[in-house]
């Protein structure tokens, strides 16, 4: 018998000390790199948005690879990209720390949606409440020592 899983993860990372710093003008260069690291991990990439101090995706996971290890992978080889082209000059390295959140597959439009419209939704919300917003939506236990 074959083993089968379906689970999305809707992944959210922020720059170090959520600093401005991604220039949004070369963004596609930032969501490609990240795809590629996700298809060599054998993961999809439904979708991928960036605000200047934070990251949105959502993806599948292959299941021989640890969450922690796949953001981890992630985050370090974009940082040395980021820093290596010269685009982000202001990037200093994304903040320890990341969120994975849960979702059936049904729920994937929906997310997709709220990843692709994060210029819009953050007209009403700062990145700070957004992501308390979730993790409480998600009955995640939040330590505010990480939040100034």
């Amino acid at each position: 018998m074959s083993s089968y899983r379906q689970i999305l993860y809707h992944i959210i990372f922020r720059t170090k000390g959520s600093e401005k710093t991604l220039n949004m003008g070369y963004s596609s260069e930032l969501f490609n790199y990240i795809w590629g690291i996700i298809q060599k991990k054998n993961g999809f990439l439904y979708r991928i948005n960036t605000m200047e101090e934070h990251v949105h995706m959502l993806s599948d996971l292959h299941p021989s690879i640890a969450m922690a290890d796949f953001v981890r992978d992630i985050k370090t080889a974009s940082s040395i990209r980021l820093k290596a082209t010269g685009h982000f000059p202001y990037f200093r390295g994304w903040a320890d720390g990341y969120a994975a959140l849960t979702y059936a597959y049904w729920d994937k439009e929906k997310i997709i949606n709220y990843i692709k419209n994060q210029q819009e939704h953050h007209q009403k919300e700062t990145f700070e409440e957004e992501y308390l917003r979730l993790l409480k939506e998600h009955n995640i236990e939040v330590d505010m020592k990480f939040f100034p």
